[in-house]
């Protein structure tokens, strides 16, 4: 069967395969990544850890340790913190970064723990980032991360995987960020919502490896679980370069993690070598199957600003020059656009000039391997001549954190990830993306701007949606205890975008002593307060698309199961709540066909209806059939099974342990 990037990756790092099975979308699969990367939240996550009876790590060599997110917080209880974690570490033999290194994402780039064509993990949403290198970076919530610390692996349901076709060149002054700014402006419609992406395509080529890990880091905000290139010359060119780099600062004194030779363990001619010998295997088969392929025309693009407080409204440099908006900072900090090219890009449109007056400038390096290199080109220091403020090699602004946020009425440009109101700061505040060019020439004029002749010019773009085609699943190995099918009255609440508030009011979220019969009477209660009425033990409830959106409130999967309903069909699933759930032995099952026959069939008037509809689940065939139809879901693995059998994760880490 053909294989995408994607699957090929998953192939090689799933655990317990049958004989010849080949991983492919939809699959629940058990996984041991390469790395898994925990930062300043290891500190929530020691806990959980010791909860579950855990007292040795599975595999110290997989876990890392990067201390970024608070380092501008010099508070007693937070260095206590830090230094808790830090001992953690060093009892278990973890690798561990302490604050000032850097941004975790950044450590793992540099340090070789994201190595092509491998899988790493991070309890951060920005892991994208890992797939600018060539490896699938996905993120884990804090409760797999623990699992992985136990067991050494975790489970995972590949998402849907789309192709993005990156065609032509970028002109004169345009940068990776204002492709993935275009990317997500003009397809904003939730085209790769919860999908991977792969790019592809002759335009990457002249992309580099710095501008690549911008755009996947960025597919995040664009609502993909991953972003990932293709593994070419520009890859190993960078490599190479690399480990030269590493080398020579190590000889030169400079603390590494290289040998007393200058040899890093990670980066080194060696893999390098191995690496360029497997690269006809780095890439899709040719009749791979795609849900979605998109194209995009890079010599269409122009830099583009992003917002305000949203990813999904673009305005092109030329439009917002003429509305002369004003700003009072700007940022070049974070993990997606402050290495060494960025600096660069800032440092060429400052130097010499100063920061216009009424405006704070702040930047800070994404490591300090990072900031050093910039200091010895001159580029730091062009920064702050031009009147820039440097923060610390960290995360700080981007996430309200520390100094320079975002005050009340203030309108800032930054050249970060995310602008959702309230992100930087003051949910009072205007937040702009841009690149750091544009950030740079905006702190200069006072507003946004970014000199030259931009006329505006219209994206080209296509996407189109493959039906999948139907796999003859037959004879699923089921496990004792699990069922081999499941039967119940469907009971239909049709709302796309069903958050964790609709499902599991906010109020509840902290009350510590609330139990499961208190969770079930309070179930959908913002979404529908007939629901309790209409709903009986042993229905399947059928959501309509992206169900479970929102925060990651557990208890908006834990209060339907204790409700007693059977499982959750839906169109699409948030991916933090499908995890949520299966961490807690409740299953969660893709329909679309489903949803879309419901909605026909009984409309969208009533938020709740009792469909009357009988259906059966086989999971043995991965089959829904009602009275009238037979629908394919994608199969349920044992990997799944075995969280609802044991009763969810933190039972399936003792068992395993």
């Amino acid at each position: 069967m053909a294989q995408t990037y994607v699957e090929k990756i998953a192939q090689k790092f799933t655990v317990g395969l049958e004989n010849g099975q080949k991983v492919r979308a939809g699959d629940y699969i058990s996984i041991r990544p390469a790395y898994v990367m925990t930062h300043d939240n290891t500190g929530a996550i020691i806990p959980k850890f010791r909860t579950i009876g855990a007292t040795k790590i599975a595999n110290p060599r997989q876990v890392v340790f990067t201390i970024d997110h608070d380092i501008q917080n010099k508070s007693e209880k937070n260095l206590q913190k830090y230094a808790m974690i830090e001992a953690f570490a060093r009892e278990h033999g973890i690798d561990f970064y302490p604050s000032g290194r850097g941004i975790g994402h950044q450590v793992m780039v540099e340090e070789g723990y994201t190595w092509p064509g491998t899988m790493a993990v991070a309890s951060d949403s920005h892991s994208n980032m890992y797939g600018g290198i060539g490896c699938l970076g996905t993120p884990v919530v804090r409760t797999d991360a623990a699992a992985l610390w136990a067991t050494g692996r975790t489970w995972w349901q590949v998402p849907p995987i789309a192709k993005v076709e990156l065609r032509g060149n970028l002109g004169t002054g345009v940068t990776g960020k204002d492709v993935i700014i275009a990317l997500c402006g003009f397809f904003n419609h939730d085209e790769v919502l919860n999908h991977i992406v792969e790019f592809v395509g002759d335009g990457i080529r002249e992309i580099s490896l710095d501008d690549r890990l911008t755009i996947a880091n960025m597919t995040t905000e664009w609502g993909a679980l991953a972003g990932v290139f293709l593994v070419d010359d520009v890859t190993i060119d960078w490599l190479r370069q690399r480990a030269a780099y590493i080398q020579t600062r190590s000889l030169a004194g400079v603390p590494s993690d290289a040998d007393g030779n200058g040899i890093h363990p990670r980066i080194n001619d060696d893999r390098i070598a191995q690496l360029e010998e497997q690269l006809p295997n780095l890439r899709a088969d040719a009749d791979a199957f795609y849900a979605k392929e998109l194209t995009l025309d890079l010599a269409s693009i122009q830099p583009h600003v992003s917002g305000p407080n949203t990813v999904k409204e673009m305005t092109s440099i030329a439009d917002m020059r003429n509305r002369h908006v004003k700003i009072d900072k700007a940022y070049l900090v974070s993990c997606v656009n402050s290495r060494v090219e960025d600096l660069a890009e800032a440092a060429r449109v400052v130097r010499g000039k100063k920061v216009a007056d009424g405006v704070e400038f702040y930047v800070a390096a994404a490591s300090s391997e990072v900031q050093a290199e910039s200091e010895k080109r001159g580029d730091w220091q062009a920064l702050l001549n031009a009147g820039a403020t440097p923060l610390p090699p960290g995360c700080g602004p981007c996430i309200g954190l520390g100094k320079g946020i975002l005050e009340e009425g203030e309108v800032g440009i930054s050249a970060t990830n995310r602008n959702f109101k309230g992100r930087m700061g003051s949910r009072e505040a205007e937040a702009y993306l841009a690149s750091p060019a544009v950030v740079a020439a905006s702190a200069l004029a006072g507003f946004i701007d970014f000199p030259g002749e931009w006329a505006t010019r219209q994206t080209l773009g296509e996407v189109k949606i493959n039906e999948k085609p139907r796999q003859k699943t037959t004879n699923i190995t089921i496990l004792d205890g699990f069922p081999e099918s499941i039967s119940g009255e469907l009971i239909s609440c049709h709302q796309d975008n069903l958050n964790t508030d609709g499902i599991y009011p906010g109020k509840y979220t902290y009350i510590d002593d609330f139990t499961a019969e208190q969770q079930a009477g309070v179930v959908m209660e913002n979404y529908d307060p007939q629901f309790q009425d209409l709903a009986q033990e042993g229905d399947i409830l059928v959501g309509g698309f992206n169900f479970g959106m929102g925060s990651s409130r557990e208890q908006a999967a834990t209060a339907l199961k204790h409700r007693g309903l059977a499982l959750v069909l839906a169109g699409s699933f948030s991916e933090t709540y499908k995890r949520n759930a299966l961490n807690n032995g409740f299953l969660t099952i893709e329909a679309p066909e489903l949803v879309e026959d419901l909605k026909q069939q009984f409309g969208t008037e009533n938020l709740t209806v009792r469909t009357g509809i009988e259906a059966k689940i086989d999971f043995r065939k991965a089959t829904l059939r009602t009275a009238d139809k037979e629908y394919a879901i994608s199969p349920v693995g044992t990997a799944a099974q075995e969280l609802v059998v044991d009763g969810g994760l933190q039972n399936w880490v003792k068992k395993n342990l």
